[in-house]
């Protein structure tokens, strides 16, 4: 099975798991008339566009709450509640939003005066991931919210498989499959991002703690068929020991397709 290694790190910004939903109250400028169009019936050029603002290109942003310990979540968004009772373990749609700054405030279902998180977050262009990682009791890792960039691109023949290490009790992790004799990921880290394309079909996914030789004992085994021109991402969350953490989550793999 022929694959390639990406190792990509996730972004820890000042934001948090709520960008996603901005997209209904923060579309881009209504100028009017037709597409490409000045008033004056004259093509517009392309500064003309790019001031105007009717060529803006968007970002395609989506939430994960992948904190174990965490209830339900509301987020606020510019003072506006954009999403209400978000349970872990859920990934939102993609959903349109227009890159720029705003406050966000994510607060415990129902209690807006219990904030988990406020701050202010900077959305570009492009396709994103925002998680909700770590533990309120910062047990084994803190709360920080992390945003991931998404390659949703056509991986043509191959299915493009992410992994997200999510586990806050569990340590850098290697995939393999085959009984460990091919390596899909390397190394990850709680926090961290790797991508890897192969062949559609079924996989049993064997999660072993990382080590130079990837031969670490399989702590978890995960069964996946992945689809030839499609985009996953597989989300490593909750506990490995979970009669000894914070919340009865055990160690499991949400997997979500992305396009």
């Amino acid at each position: 099975m022929a694959q390639s290694h990406t190792r990509r790190r996730a972004l820890t910004l000042i934001g948090t798991a709520g960008g996603i939903a901005l997209a209904g109250c923060m579309g881009g400028s209504d100028n009017g008339g037709e597409m490409g169009g000045n008033g004056s019936g004259e093509e517009m050029s392309d500064d003309e566009m790019n001031e105007s603002g009717s060529d803006e290109t968007m970002a395609n942003v989506r939430v994960a709450h992948l904190s174990p310990d965490a209830p339900n979540v509301d987020v606020d968004v510019d003072g506006d509640t954009i999403l209400e009772d978000v349970p872990y373990r859920d990934v939102s749609d993609y959903l349109e939003l227009a890159p720029g700054t705003y406050t966000v405030m994510i607060t415990a279902a129902g209690d807006p005066d219990t904030v988990v998180f406020e701050d202010d977050l900077e959305i570009t262009d492009g396709a994103f991931t925002i998680a909700a990682l770590g533990e309120l009791s910062e047990t084994n890792q803190p709360f920080a919210p992390t945003v991931l960039e998404d390659d949703i691109s056509d991986p043509g023949d191959n299915a493009r498989v992410r992994l997200v290490h999510a586990s806050p009790d569990a340590p850098a992790v290697d995939v393999t499959v085959g009984d460990g004799e091919t390596v899909l990921f390397d190394d990850v880290a709680f926090g961290e991002a790797a991508t890897t394309e192969v062949p559609g079909g079924d996989y049993t996914l064997e999660v072993r703690p990382a080590t130079e030789t990837n031969d670490g004992d399989v702590v978890a085994t995960f069964d996946v068929a992945p689809e030839a021109g499609s985009v996953y991402t597989a989300f490593a969350v909750g506990y490995l020991e979970p009669k000894s953490a914070p919340a009865d989550a055990p160690f499991d793999l949400e997997v979500v397709m992305d396009a």
